[in-house]
């Protein structure tokens, strides 16, 4: 999990889940990319949490890296 720390405060990354996932994969985020019809820097700003995509685009992340929208991008359990 990709953690820092601001002003004392500890701040997880938005989008690491989907960093994830493609890891376990072995997906470059060129080829994620590709395959949701985006391009690679779309998908870094996604992963980044400079960029908030649309539902449309959140399911086709999904679909191709086999995951739900829970498990991508669901609020953490406190």
């Amino acid at each position: 999990m990709l953690l820092c720390k601001w002003n004392g405060v500890v701040i997880i990354g938005r989008n690491v889940k989907i960093k994830a996932a493609r890891g376990a994969l072995d997906m470059t985020q060129k080829a994620l990319a590709e395959a949701v019809g985006i391009s690679r820097q779309t998908m870094n700003a996604i992963e980044q949490g400079d960029y908030n995509p649309t539902i449309k685009l959140c399911r086709a992340i999904c679909k191709v890296l086999g995951k739900s929208l829970d498990e991508l991008f669901g609020e953490e359990d406190s």
